[in-house]
C-alpha cells in the first residue's frame, strides 16, 4: 500500500464539515478544476505571487505543479503540507502548512484559499483551525505564524478571530510597489482550541517522523 512508503496518504484532520487530506491524482484534478473556476474576485490582490490572476488553465496548472513540488522535496527538515479540504466529498480548498527545522523549532507558518464558488460560509476558518488542532495538539508545535496584505481583510479576521497577534509588518513589492505585509503569530500558550470538534487519524509514527517530530518538544 501506498501508506507503507508514504504514511502522509493516511492522514485525516475532520471537523463537523470538513476532512483535510491528500488528494488521489483525480481529486487533485478536481482541485485544479476549482482554483481554475477563481480563487478571489478580479480586484482584489491576496497573494504576492500572483498566481490567482493567471489565466485559467495556467492557474490549474500551477496548483498540480505546486502540489507535486512539495510532495517531492519533502524532507522532515523542510516541509510543506497541502492539505485539500473536502465537503460532502468535493473539494472546496487548500490548507497549507509550512516548516523548517520543525524538531528544533517546532514553529510552522501557513497559507490557505478557498473556492471563490465557496467562500463566506466559514469554511476558511474550520480549515484553519483543524491546521491548528494539528500542529499544536498533535505535533506539538510551539508556534504557528501566518501573512497578510493590510487590505486582505478576511484573512486578518479569521487570525484574530482563531487567536493570533500582531507581530509586526513586512514591505513586500508587488507590481514595483511597495505593500504592507502584517505579519501574526499564535503561541502555544495562547491557543485556546478549536471551535469546532477536530479528529486527527492516521498520525502514525512513520508519519511522525516525515513531520520531524518523533521527538518530544525540548
Amino acid at each position: 500500500m501506498i501508506t507503507d512508503h508514504w504514511p502522509l496518504k493516511g492522514l485525516r484532520v475532520n471537523t463537523p464539515r470538513l476532512e483535510l487530506r491528500l488528494p488521489g491524482e483525480d481529486e487533485l484534478s478536481e482541485v485544479a478544476d476549482l482554483a481554475a473556476r477563481g480563487v478571489h474576485p478580479p480586484d482584489q490582490r491576496p497573494f504576492l505571487t500572483p498566481w490567482g490572476e493567471l489565466p485559467p488553465a495556467e492557474r490549474a496548472r500551477h496548483v498540480l505543479q505546486m502540489h507535486w513540488r512539495r510532495m517531492g522535496r519533502w524532507t522532515a527538515q523542510h516541509w510543506a503540507l497541502d492539505l485539500v479540504a473536502f465537503h460532502e466529498g468535493r473539494p472546496v480548498g487548500v490548507q497549507d502548512m509550512r516548516a523548517q527545522e520543525f524538531a528544533v523549532r517546532r514553529e510552522i507558518t501557513s497559507g490557505s484559499w478557498v473556492g471563490l464558488e465557496h467562500q463566506g460560509r466559514g469554511l476558511g476558518t474550520e480549515m484553519r483551525a483543524a491546521m491548528l488542532h494539528l500542529a499544536f495538539a498533535e505535533l506539538g508545535a510551539r508556534s504557528a505564524t501566518s501573512m497578510s496584505f493590510a487590505d486582505n481583510h478576511s484573512s486578518l479576521a479569521v487570525s484574530h478571530k482563531l487567536g493570533y497577534r500582531d507581530d509586526g509588518i513586512t514591505l513586500d513589492v508587488l507590481d514595483g510597489h511597495a505593500v504592507e505585509t502584517r505579519r501574526l503569530r499564535l503561541d502555544r500558550d495562547h491557543w485556546q482550541g478549536p471551535p469546532v470538534p477536530v479528529t486527527v487519524t492516521g498520525l502514525t509514527p512513520a508519519c511522525r517522523t516525515l513531520f520531524g517530530a518523533d521527538t518530544p518538544p525540548s
